[in-house]
């Protein structure tokens, strides 16, 4: 798609699918709550369907405006470092024992691991606006450098007086079960759910379908929420957070968009839809931005013709360059300006490896700075007649250490000058 398309298209944000079985054959879904909101507040849902291969594919779902990651299954605890028992502190039996208990959570999706891995990491790179929702943000605080409990239960619960502990998932109550948490001031999340909270209190009451849950929390987040038992049931980036300016990375372990009274569409709380709706505002003003930094492509002909006047110019500086350095001869002052145009050519590109990159630094002159290089060699008829007794003084090797220091350096300019001549001829 042209470039001068993509303000006409509406804000894209891509949602991974969950595959799971149905009458023996694979079914991918997404929760229709999610789709509802990202459409009722005006973004377009683009769906990734979890298949093999797809998160070679990405690059093919572009542009690219917002990223929401939901349900599926445990992440591979080898992802985060936790996959061994010394450093879960589960046992053998207890491990077989999850297993049992969450068994429709348990199965591993490494495919869907990849794919939601890589556009997590692909919105943190690009700051597209990212909203986790209870799988989604584990994925989050993994791919930040977080780890997560592989069971709440064994790991937490288990630990902790009785009074505290918190029933994190009911199948018998898969969608009635709520448990308290309590909210941290000056957060977004505060700010969403403000008018229902008590006087004096931060507490509201919270879906649950989990057994995993953040252990340790990346160090770019900060809180929003915790259970009594100390869970991180929220989290956000407060340098990424202002959705007027396309800032949103954020995570919720619970499900808001499903925090609706029984036999009902209407919400817990007024603030449930809020992560939404301020996430599409996000991805909204990113897509402005993002349509508003590409630039639109000025006349073909235009560009051939001031792209043939600088190949001259940058051609010219390197000949001056190359014959500085071939003849060691003085150079009229008026032409030391045209050196300038090579040495903004090698600031602005890297067609040099690294390896003639090094070289060239070590020489301890380029092109680069040929300009201060010349000034500091402009010497008088006296100062030759000085480095010339000086250079009397050195012995057959100082001499011959010298001399195939700038045949070198010749070397080195040559095939730095046959690069980047080359590369402009392309």
């Amino acid at each position: 798609m042209a470039n001068s398309d993509l303000s006409v298209i509406l804000p894209r944000v891509v949602i991974v699918s969950r595959r799971s079985v149905r009458k023996n054959k694979f079914v991918d879904f997404v929760g229709e709550y999610h789709l509802d909101l990202i459409v009722g507040y005006g973004a377009v849902p683009v769906i990734v369907p979890r298949v093999a291969g797809v998160h070679t594919l990405l690059s093919s779902f572009e542009p690219i405006h917002g990223v929401l990651l939901c349900e599926g299954e445990d992440i591979d605890p080898s992802l985060y470092g936790e996959d061994s028992d010394q450093a879960s502190g589960l046992s053998p039996q207890e491990l077989e024992e999850i297993k049992r208990l969450h068994s429709s959570d348990t199965a591993i999706d490494r495919e869907k691991d990849s794919i939601e891995l890589s556009l997590a990491r692909l919105c943190l790179e690009r700051n597209i606006p990212y909203l986790g929702i209870c799988r989604g943000s584990q994925v989050l605080n993994v791919a930040c450098g977080g780890t997560l409990y592989q069971d709440i239960g064994n790991e937490v619960s288990k630990k902790i007086p009785e009074c505290d502990r918190v029933v994190h998932i009911d199948y018998d109550n898969y969608d009635g079960h709520r448990h308290v948490v309590k909210v941290v001031e000056n957060t977004p999340l505060n700010e969403w759910f403000k008018d229902s909270l008590k006087e004096g209190k931060m507490d509201i009451w919270v879906n649950s379908y989990h057994h995993q849950g953040v252990k340790k929390l990346a160090q770019r987040f900060v809180p929003m929420a915790h259970a009594p038992d100390g869970l991180i049931e929220g989290f956000y980036d407060p340098d990424a957070y202002n959705p007027e300016e396309g800032k949103f990375i954020m995570g919720l372990q619970f499900h808001p968009e499903r925090m609706r009274r029984s036999d009902s569409d209407e919400f817990d709380y007024p603030g449930c839809p809020s992560a939404y709706r301020e996430f599409v505002k996000a991805v909204i003003a990113y897509q402005k931005k993002l349509n508003s930094s590409t630039s639109v492509p000025k006349p073909l002909k235009h560009d051939i013709q001031e792209m043939e006047k600088k190949r001259k110019v940058i051609i010219r500086s390197f000949s001056l360059a190359r014959d500085l350095y071939v003849t060691g001869h003085d150079m009229d002052p008026i032409k030391e300006s045209e050196l300038e145009a090579g040495a903004e050519f090698l600031e602005s590109n890297t067609a040099l490896s690294l390896q003639q990159e090094n070289r060239l630094k070590q020489m301890g002159a380029t092109v680069r700075n040929a300009n201060l290089y010349m000034r500091r060699l402009k010497i008088d008829e006296a100062r030759q007649s000085m480095a010339r007794k000086v250079m009397g003084k050195m012995s057959v090797e100082q001499l011959t250490d010298l001399m195939s220091f700038y045949h070198m350096m010749g070397q080195i300019c040559s095939e730095m000058l046959e690069t980047k001549l080359d590369g402009l001829g392309s």
